[in-house]
């Protein structure tokens, strides 16, 4: 990832549908489920310390964003309604997430099977 890359034009936040909308400067518009975003929280919680240190999150089909706060001109926190606030979510890291989504969200759902836990159904609006 090259830093300062990209910078968002647009964030809109959707409760009703748990999704976080980006466009970027680059042109490129994401649409991140919240359990996306909390799932791959950049925060040390999730992350741990260092390579292997990651720590599976399970049950957070359900999560929603309650607040964004900007942290300087080069990020977010992100509030999530399961009391999760301390992820950094620069721009760079968001785009990030956009580009490898697909892959990513493959990955967190096979780490999900083969520690033999199961999505639960998100309920309808």
């Amino acid at each position: 990832m090259k830093k300062n890359t990209v910078r968002p034009t647009d964030i809109k936040l959707h409760q009703k549908s748990r999704l976080l909308e980006v466009t970027f400067d680059d042109g490129s518009h994401f649409r991140f489920p919240c359990e996306y975003l909390r799932v791959y929280s950049p925060s040390a919680e999730v992350r741990g310390h260092g390579p292997g240190q990651e720590v599976l999150q399970v049950g957070k089909e359900n999560v929603n964003i309650t607040q964004i706060e900007p942290v300087g001109s080069y990020a977010v926190c992100l509030y999530f309604d399961d009391g999760h606030n301390t992820g950094i979510y620069s721009w760079e890291w968001l785009h990030h997430l956009g580009v490898e989504q697909d892959r990513l969200w493959k990955q967190y759902l096979e780490r999900l099977e083969k520690a033999g836990h199961k999505r639960k159904p998100v309920p309808a609006e």
